[in-house]
């Protein structure tokens, strides 16, 4: 695909710009003042450090309940992309991709018509994160620096020795995102569910998700199944299908 590349030095939100774009327009911005995450989170980020796109892709003529499925492709593409910096990781349903266990990328997909935004966030040059998520955040340069990160995440092991610049990180994305996208139209979903349930981080854990993306809606908890066919988490004998995953 042939992507085309709007650069803002600051903006509200790169997804809010996206709603004017057509397929193909990708939105990035060196700074936002209301980046945001599902459930209304904020996506806080220093200028300049970290990766925020927004991607326009075009869902015209796919079911409803593939294109729903668009987070997890996404989430896919990030991944395959960023292993080639850091290691080991993981998606942790509906939105996250892991680093040695904690939060590298976020991801934020809406529906515009017949597009999909696909809003990407990703922990680049960051080292310090505020305190209510420093525990649970890394970053590619965090990787970089061994005595600073979780044990478990490491660099790519390919000779590099420090952090990519985040424009090297994008065009990774950009790339990764062609091709996952190519191969989720034609296929659907099965054709890369296993990848994804290869890499899901939630399963045979204990959770708890709630039902939907409402703050106030129940939980339901149980040993997690892993990541189904139809892009569902599977909780004990019960199924989820948004909401936000929360091991215990």
């Amino acid at each position: 695909m042939d992507w085309r590349i709007h650069h803002f030095e600051e903006t509200i939100s790169t997804n809010l710009l996206a709603h004017d774009g057509a397929p193909g327009d990708v939105f990035t911005a060196a700074f936002q003042t209301g980046g945001r995450g599902r459930l209304d989170h904020r996506w806080l980020s220093p200028k300049g450090c970290n990766l925020m796109m927004s991607a326009v892709v075009d869902l015209g003529g796919l079911p409803a309940h593939e294109a729903a499925t668009l987070p997890l492709a996404v989430g896919l593409a990030v991944a395959d992309a960023l292993r080639a910096f850091a290691s080991p990781l993981a998606i942790k349903w509906p939105n996250d991709v892991l680093l040695g266990g904690r939060k590298l990328a976020g991801i934020l997909c809406e529906r515009n018509g017949d597009c999909g935004i696909a809003g990407i966030g990703v922990n680049v040059l960051q080292t310090r994160f505020p305190r209510e998520i420093a525990a649970r955040a890394t970053s590619l340069a965090l990787a970089a620096s061994p005595g600073l990160c979780s044990p478990a995440a490491k660099l790519a092991e390919k000779g590099r020795t420090g952090a990519p610049a985040v424009d090297e990180v994008r065009d990774a994305v950009l790339a990764a995102l062609s091709r996952t996208l190519a191969e989720w139209r034609a296929g659907g979903f099965a054709a890369i569910h296993p990848r994804i349930a290869a890499l899901d981080a939630l399963r045979g854990r204990v959770v708890r998700v709630r039902q939907d993306d409402s703050l106030d809606s129940p939980f339901i908890s149980g040993i997690c199944g892993g990541i189904a066919a139809d892009g569902s988490l599977a909780v004990g004998d019960a199924r989820a299908w948004a909401g936000e995953a929360l091991a215990v």
